[in-house]
């Protein structure tokens, strides 16, 4: 049980980047680097206690420098999309980077997930911890404001990666934060998760346009392919999803008081016995089930990742939030203190 430190590589401009790997009693590891905060490995034993890697991702810092679809990264300051890469905020127009058809995704060009963040070891009774700290400057992105960031890394003797989030502003600014790890409960890159079954505690979704931005309504899963109210296969519902993005990319309303820790989703992966049950603060959580991976990307140990080879539950506030009143806000003052919880809990029967 500890926290063990190791050089990971260095960037195009010769900075150094490291890896944390934060171990618990039972054998459970999580590898975090300083690159983008991003989660690299989280290794998780079975009904038989024997480990693999749940996460997809690569072996090296160069492949995470060459582009990448967000594999495990610390997402933002605004995960998820902005309509045409424009808000208003106190009277002024901001426009952002449009790098998603005609939208702004997950914070830009440039987002916080490409950044060097400064880290540290942080005492916790919890567990191994590590926390990582970032300032993203007034007009970065586009965005207004120094955004001074903490992302808190523990991982629990109760099989838990802790995930704690931290941000103030010296501006008005629009704060949505995640993690944008790729799950297989298999394994990365031991096939798909269509037959990884699903719970999400969300009774209402919010539909979205042709380019995925939310309409404004707030709609019933019930009576759709998007009711994962009760554990169902993935397989089962995702042929129901029309047109792109070819499977699932949409935004549940969970269930839960917003602040409030509560339950937010389950995934079950019969063969191993692996269980991930996801507890969150927040009122949305985004399904992703990697549409767009298509088998041409290599990862770690040389495995290809198909189509649907890992799924995402993004938690976060609703997609672009800051151009719909109805929804809530991602306005972050100054003097207020943004803080947000998720935990990913690790079981296998």
């Amino acid at each position: 049980m500890g926290i063990t430190k190791e050089h990971f590589g260095k960037t195009a401009d010769g900075q150094d980047v490291y890896t944390y790997t934060l171990a618990n009693s039972s054998g459970l590891r999580a590898r975090v680097i300083t690159y983008g905060a991003l989660l690299t490995h989280l290794e998780v034993p079975d009904r038989d206690g024997g480990l693999a890697d749940v996460v997809l991702g690569f072996d090296n810092l160069e492949a995470y420098l060459s582009g990448h679809p967000h594999f495990g990264c610390t997402t933002g300051r605004v995960a998820n999309r902005i309509a045409q890469g424009k808000f208003t905020l106190g009277g002024k127009d901001y426009a952002l980077a449009i790098n998603n058809g005609p939208n702004h995704l997950h914070g830009g060009n440039v987002g916080i997930d490409k950044r060097l963040w400064k880290a540290k070891e942080v005492e916790n009774k919890a567990g191994p911890s590590v926390r990582f700290i970032y300032r993203s400057p007034d007009g970065e992105e586009g965005y207004p404001g120094n955004l001074d960031i903490e992302v808190t890394y523990t991982l629990t003797d109760a099989h838990e990666l802790v995930i704690d989030y931290k941000a103030e502003t010296d501006r008005a600014t629009p704060v949505n934060l995640t993690n944008h790890s790729y799950f297989n409960l298999a394994g990365a890159g031991n096939g798909t998760v269509l037959d990884h079954s699903l719970q999400i505690e969300a009774s209402r979704y919010t539909p979205t346009d042709d380019t995925q931005i939310p309409t404004g309504e707030i709609a019933p899963v019930k009576g759709t392919a998007m009711d994962f109210t009760q554990l169902t296969p993935i397989r089962a519902r995702i042929d129901g999803i029309d047109g792109d993005p070819g499977g699932f990319d949409h935004n549940y309303v969970l269930n839960g008081e917003t602040g409030k820790l509560a339950l937010a989703a389950r995934v079950v992966e019969s063969r191993s016995g692996r269980i991930l049950e996801v507890l969150t603060t927040e009122p949305g959580v985004q399904l992703y089930t990697a549409n767009h991976l298509e088998g041409k990307i290599t990862g770690k140990g040389g495995k290809v990742y198909p189509k649907q080879g890992g799924l995402c539950l993004e938690t976060q506030h609703f997609p672009d939030s800051v151009n719909h009143p109805n929804f809530p806000s991602t306005i972050l003052q100054p003097g207020e203190i943004y803080r947000q919880k998720t935990i990913y809990r690790f079981s296998a029967e």
